[in-house]
């Protein structure tokens, strides 16, 4: 049986290829920017601050994504130097880009003297609905997937054939873990939202919420990749952050709950 797959190259252009990963991750940050302008628009915040800030955060957030991936695959690119600059050849981890996009935000609103948290607010729902678009660009190149499993897994799961199909890899069918993952993330988007718009945020807690729930989702979900960076051989990387940043959110957001002096979230409709 010939299985269906997608070409990952969506057309060439003058001899260059041009991916269907690159349009992809190119689309889901674009509407993430424009989400978060209109976002910092309705809260008080000139939107061309929000375009500043993003320029400033893409390239870091990009070498911050290689090189946390490249800490954690050292032996190989010391003896392979000239790899560390080949992006294209994959190797790009999320929480880098996370980290570094969480201090050039830091920095940008301290001098601009915008509220951190309130930025952060504005941000993470867009960053969440880059993350659920992103992900199908891990689909489209077979990448980020977890252990074989049978067709009649993913069958059982209703998914369409084109899933089915791409998600066989080298002769197996394989958990698709990208798709869990960006569901999940889905799933967050629309309970922040709903949260949101009843009034149950203070300042910060839209942030906090998203790493709680992304770090949750994103334990469970690593634990079933094949693709995992690990420390010291055993322990996955992306597990370790995710518990840290999991415990770290819930004991700041219950401070600020608590706290009379944090405004609540406010938006104007």
């Amino acid at each position: 049986m010939n299985l269906l797959t997608i070409n990952p190259i969506a057309f060439t252009l003058g001899g260059l290829e041009i991916h269907w990963y690159g349009i992809i991750i190119a689309s889901g940050a674009f509407l993430a920017v424009m989400w978060a302008m209109h976002e910092a628009t309705k809260q008080g915040i000139n939107s061309d601050k929000v375009l500043d800030m993003v320029l400033w955060m893409a390239p870091f957030a990009l070498i911050g994504a290689r090189l946390y991936y490249v800490i954690f695959e050292l032996p190989f690119y010391i003896s392979h130097p000239g790899e560390i600059i080949k992006i294209w050849h994959g190797g790009i981890a999320i929480y880098g880009g996370l980290i570094a996009a969480l201090i050039v935000i830091i920095i940008y609103t301290r001098k601009q003297q915008i509220s951190t948290w309130q930025m952060l607010d504005i941000a993470a729902p867009s960053v969440m609905l880059g993350q659920i678009i992103g992900r199908w660009g891990n689909f489209m190149n077979q990448e980020a997937y977890g252990a074989v499993t049978s067709k009649s897994f993913l069958e059982g799961l209703h998914l369409p054939n084109f899933i089915i199909d791409q998600m066989h890899i080298d002769g197996y069918y394989r958990q698709p873990t990208f798709l869990y993952e960006s569901a999940w993330n889905l799933l967050g988007l629309i309970v922040i939202l709903i949260l949101r718009a009843n009034g149950k945020f203070k300042r910060g807690e839209v942030i906090l919420t998203y790493v709680i729930w992304y770090a949750f989702g994103r334990f469970f979900i690593e634990g079933m990749r094949t693709d995992s960076l690990y420390l010291f051989g055993s322990i996955r990387v992306s597990q370790l952050l995710s518990v840290i940043l999991f415990i770290g959110a819930v004991i700041i957001m219950s401070y600020r709950h608590k706290n009379k002096n944090v405004p609540d979230y406010t938006i104007n409709k």
